[in-house]
Parts: C-alpha cells; sequence; structure tokens
C-alpha cells in the first residue's frame, strides 16, 4: 500500500481498536459514537467515513475475516474437492492471523468477546454469517460447476459453516486456542465424511440388456 492507504488503514484500524475497548469496558449500548472518534481525537464525520454505525465498526473485524476467507478460497486448486477447499482455505486465514502483530491478534479475540456477549451484535454477527454463506455457495457451485441452487454445493457450505458456529460456542481467549479448537473440529469432519462426499454425483451406467 501507499502512505495514503497505509494512513487511511491506521485510522481505521485506530478507530476498530477505541470501539471495541470503549464496548468492553463500559458497554456497548452505552458509547458513543463521539466516545470513539474523541478516542482517537478524529471527529465523528471522519468516523463516518469508514463505518456506517456502531454496529458496522464492532463487526468490522468479523467482515474482514470474511472477505479474507473468501479470497483463500478462491485461489485454492480447482482439482480440490470443495469441502477439501474450504477447510484448507480456513487453516491457511487462521496461520495468516496468528502470524500477524499482536494488535490484530487482540482486535479479533476482543471482536469475538463483544460478540458473544452482546445479543444486538451476535444477531448482526448472524445476518453476516448468513450474507457470507451465499457467497460460499457461489463459489463452491461454481468450482463444482454448477448453480448456487446446486443442494449438494448448499449441502457442503451449510456442514462447514456448521463447524465455524460449532468453534465460536468455545471460548475464545487467544488465536491460537481458536486455531486449535478449528483444526480439532476439522479433523473430527474429515475423519467422519465419507470420502467423495462433497463431488459431483456420477450417473450409474444402466445395466446392459440381457440376450434373450
Amino acid at each position: 500500500m501507499g502512505l495514503r492507504e497505509r494512513k487511511k488503514q491506521r485510522t481505521r484500524d485506530a478507530l476498530i481498536d477505541a470501539a471495541l475497548d470503549l464496548f468492553l469496558s463500559q458497554g456497548y449500548e452505552a458509547t458513543t459514537i463521539d466516545q470513539i472518534a474523541a478516542r482517537v481525537e478524529v471527529s465523528p464525520r471522519t468516523f463516518f467515513r469508514y463505518f456506517a454505525s456502531k454496529e458496522d465498526v464492532a463487526l468490522s473485524p468479523t467482515a474482514d475475516e470474511q472477505e479474507m476467507f473468501l479470497a483463500e478460497l478462491v485461489a485454492r486448486p480447482l482439482s480440490e474437492p470443495p469441502f477439501t477447499a474450504l477447510s484448507q482455505s480456513m487453516r491457511a486465514m487462521l496461520s495468516i492471523l496468528k502470524e500477524a502483530d499482536g494488535a490484530e491478534a487482540s482486535r479479533v479475540v476482543k471482536a469475538q468477546r463483544l460478540v458473544h456477549s452482546t445479543p444486538v451484535l451476535l444477531g448482526g454477527a448472524m445476518r453476516l454469517i448468513r450474507e457470507n454463506e451465499r457467497r460460499l455457495i457461489a463459489e463452491v457451485a461454481r468450482r463444482r460447476g454448477t448453480t448456487p441452487d446446486d443442494l449438494q454445493s448448499q449441502l457442503v457450505v451449510s456442514v462447514f459453516v456448521s463447524i465455524g458456529l460449532l468453534c465460536m460456542d468455545g471460548p475464545t481467549e487467544d488465536l491460537s486456542g481458536l486455531a486449535r479448537r478449528y483444526e480439532e473440529l476439522l479433523t473430527l469432519a474429515e475423519r467422519s465424511l465419507r470420502p467423495g462426499w462433497d463431488l459431483p454425483v456420477r450417473a450409474e451406467a444402466a445395466p446392459a440388456s440381457v440376450a434373450s
């Protein structure tokens, strides 16, 4: 990124960090956009250049993770079975996050804690997950050479998203713990699912007619 882009990214990160700290210390409802902006020493007008609302800034780490994950999935080899591509994309994303600096890792963990302790944000996070699920279905269908209304593509993504929701139900004290829990669940799923379950169903050859 150029100097201007780096400066914008630093301001965006600072607003997210300030918002998360205020939300966790004094409550989501009690925190105002003016307070968030003041913590970063910018105007509320500057805040709205980056985020549309308090919910938007609170859920931005989740939205950023989803964008990162989708980019990893699109880059996976088309030769990979769909569920393998999804699993490897998640492992790659978690690896990137684990190698990030302490501020970014802390941001992800704080956002998870906030979402799970704030009902209105949990509802917003679920909306993001549902929207992202539709994008994942479209990508899996593309990889399988079908359309998003393909039931098998929908099932593959549904199984994967369910694993993610199960992982999020556990404690999120640090990224290493989150990554371990995800790895355990992905390994369990890979061991439990029948090989080829996520591949296109091939029509069985019709039995040869018996000569009279």
